[in-house]
């Protein structure tokens, strides 16, 4: 059994959260689930927030990981100005391109190009989960993702809590974890084909990294399970299966349920999580319907990743995300 010592961020990132909300009473922060997630209300996402509401905000995202907002009808300005007060954008997409006339924005449709494969993945527990462009160097700090086109039904996303993941794993486990180096890139879902059209963006915009198995977040100081499984390809060093092996325990493990929570979208729904502790996955029950799907992300530049053992990612492909400077709306 952990001893209490692991908890203290938690409790430092709860005093931290009832804080800001004493300052700022008129926002409501309501839990979703044990580990994660939390809906906010009370504040208008197309207008600036004042200081003291963006460090509520900030504070939540931090404390729940994930953060989000009903009845928020933002324009892609507005969607960009309400990010911008949380840190600098990256580009839309580093691989998969950006919107049109809108460098740090991308569109999350339903075909989009990163879903161009052929063929029938291997459905695992795990198959889809991930944590946003790991392949970089410094992959992104937070991804802030605005629903618009929504089915009536279908097409929930869910996140999972890789802080809390670490903290469930056994004390000798977390020990091996923390000297063990992942390999994140970009490929297709295991068992599918890539198209032409995907290969071609990969193959023009390659990013590969070498991130630590177990990062210490840079705000909380929690150590998080740092394992998404859309990127991570093997880890440095073992052999084929022990590779294959661990990272399948561990990937299981990071979704199970009691980590995660499940957001059912609306028109005008936000949704705003910390990429460095958090994985996702996207719903795929969306193609069993007929229904359209339209949502754009933005996302936050993140710095390099930190192990446990205090070793920083390496780059082994592929320039840093660095932010877009356009012109502010």
């Amino acid at each position: 059994m952990n001893m209490p010592l692991p908890h203290a961020p938690l409790q430092r990132l709860d005093e931290r959260l009832g804080a800001a909300q004493a300052a700022t009473p008129h926002i409501q922060v309501a839990p979703q689930s044990a580990h994660i997630g939390a809906l906010i209300s009370g504040a208008d996402l197309t207008q600036p927030l004042s200081a003291a509401e963006v460090h509520t905000v900030r504070s939540a995202l931090l404390r729940w990981k994930v953060v989000f907002f009903r009845d928020q009808h933002l324009s892609h300005e507005q969607q960009l100005a309400f990010s911008r007060q949380f840190g600098d954008l990256t580009p839309g997409h580093p691989v998969f391109g950006h919107v049109e006339g809108y460098p740090e924005l991308y569109s999350i449709a339903k075909h989009r190009k990163a879903n161009r494969h052929s063929g029938q993945a291997e459905q695992r527990p795990w198959t889809g989960w991930h944590a946003d462009v790991t392949a970089a160097h410094n992959p992104p700090a937070a991804s802030i993702l605005r629903g618009v086109t929504i089915p009536p039904y279908g097409g929930d996303t869910q996140w999972t809590n890789l802080a809390a993941a670490y903290e469930a794993l056994s004390e000798p486990l977390q020990a091996f974890l923390h000297s063990l180096r992942g390999e994140h890139r970009f490929s297709p879902p295991q068992g599918a084909s890539a198209t032409a059209e995907y290969l071609e963006l990969v193959r023009n915009n390659t990013l590969i990294s070498e991130h630590p198995l177990v990062s210490v977040h840079p705000e909380t100081g929690e150590k998080v399970l740092y394992i998404s499984p859309g990127f991570l390809k093997s880890i440095v060093g073992l052999k084929t299966r022990e590779s294959r092996v661990l990272l399948e325990l561990l990937w299981e493990h990071a979704v199970s349920s009691e980590f995660t929570v499940r957001f059912k979208w609306e028109p005008g729904s936000l949704a705003f999580w910390d990429n460095r502790s958090t994985a996702h996955v996207a719903p795929q029950d969306i193609f069993a319907l007929d229904f359209d799907r339209q949502l754009y992300r933005t996302t936050l530049v993140g710095e390099v990743p930190v192990g446990a053992d205090g070793r920083a990612s390496t780059a082994i492909q592929g320039d840093p995300v660095l932010a877009v400077h356009s012109a502010a709306y």
